[in-house]
């Protein structure tokens, strides 16, 4: 079982299957589950650290893992982790790019990542803010340097716990522990100024702790995991799209 799943994304690669990740204190380790919720295989990820993991997504063919989680705001910079997605016989991946990051204004704690898969520019959005706060990692991000990110919006809410952009481009859900926020977007239009917009409520079972969401790469729905909290049992949900 998975204890503190934070992050997922639909494979691309391995239809049928997702990908995952566990926060602080866990390996740095890319998981394949079935669509099912059965965990298939755990793929080391030699040399990076998880100091605190807190959502992935997959734009195009590429993963990204995000290293953003701050509880006690006391990190001078921010790692976000980049390679090509794998296939299931992958045993060991040796090769990644680290985007190295720092907020203009101090430190913050955040737990949600989007890519712009055709800019390619990456968007983060703060948890304990109040409200939520939006930063952008314009493209192209240096490999090498500290980069820093621009703030470019806020929320009219905060709490929130993961974000996915769907495969088409056209959809966004932001996540809080009570809540998917779904926001319809035209594939040109900019994510930060589709964000300041309205949004829709989507229906919602609660979790224990739920941290994580990733709209399936056929855009048939959406995929929640929770961390175990205090229940018995991690359930794996699927929302078919109405």
């Amino acid at each position: 079982m998975l204890l503190e799943v934070s992050g997922i994304a639909d494979s691309k690669k391995n239809p049928g299957y997702l990908w995952a990740q566990e926060d602080s204190d866990n390996p740095p380790n890319l998981i394949l589950i079935s669509h099912e919720g059965n965990v298939v295989k755990t793929i080391p990820i030699k040399d990076a650290i998880n100091y605190d993991w807190e959502d992935m997504t997959l734009a195009g063919d590429q993963i990204y893992i995000a290293d953003i989680g701050d509880n006690k705001l006391e990190r001078n910079e921010y790692t976000i982790y980049q390679f090509t997605e794998p296939s299931s016989s992958v045993n060991l991946i040796e090769s990644f790019k680290t985007i190295r990051f720092k907020y203009p204004d101090g430190t913050h704690d955040a737990e949600a990542l989007l890519v712009d898969p055709v800019k390619k520019d990456i968007y983060l959005i703060t948890k304990r803010d109040n409200p939520s706060e939006i930063y952008k990692l314009s493209y192209p991000q240096s490999f090498t340097e500290l980069n820093t990110a621009t703030k470019v919006g806020s929320l009219s809410y905060s709490g929130v716990v993961s974000a996915s952009l769907s495969a088409d481009a056209k959809n966004i859900i932001i996540k809080t522990y009570i809540g998917l926020h779904l926001y319809r977007r035209n594939e040109s239009e900019d994510i930060t100024k589709i964000l300041a917009g309205p949004f829709t409520n989507l229906d919602y079972h609660i979790e224990p702790q739920g941290e994580a969401v990733a709209f399936a790469a056929d855009n048939s729905g959406f995929y929640t995991l929770s961390e175990k909290g205090f229940s018995k049992d991690v359930n794996l949900y699927f929302y078919r799209k109405k």
